[in-house]
């Protein structure tokens, strides 16, 4: 088990908002999140969520799981979900 860089210090130095801070939190809890359920967490625009989740892949701290519409989620990066 390796350790868990994730804390909400670390996230915060990384430039991540609140609400990224929040959906990183919650994938490590959850094991996943998509785009819907972030939109319906944090009350935002479907636009605003797939920026911030889409930010969230480029710093590498989450990865995508699909490509596009249905059915994608994000996982933490280097964790194996099925």
């Amino acid at each position: 088990m390796r350790k868990d860089i994730y804390t909400e210090d670390y996230l915060r130095k990384l430039g991540l908002n609140e609400r990224q801070i929040k959906a990183v939190l919650y994938v490590k809890e959850k094991g996943r999140i998509g785009n819907k359920e972030y939109q319906g967490l944090f009350g935002v625009s479907k636009p605003t969520a797939s920026r911030e989740l889409d930010s969230l892949v480029r710093k590498g701290i989450l990865e995508r799981v699909g490509v596009t519409g249905r059915g994608t989620y994000y996982v933490l990066k280097g964790s194996k979900v099925s």
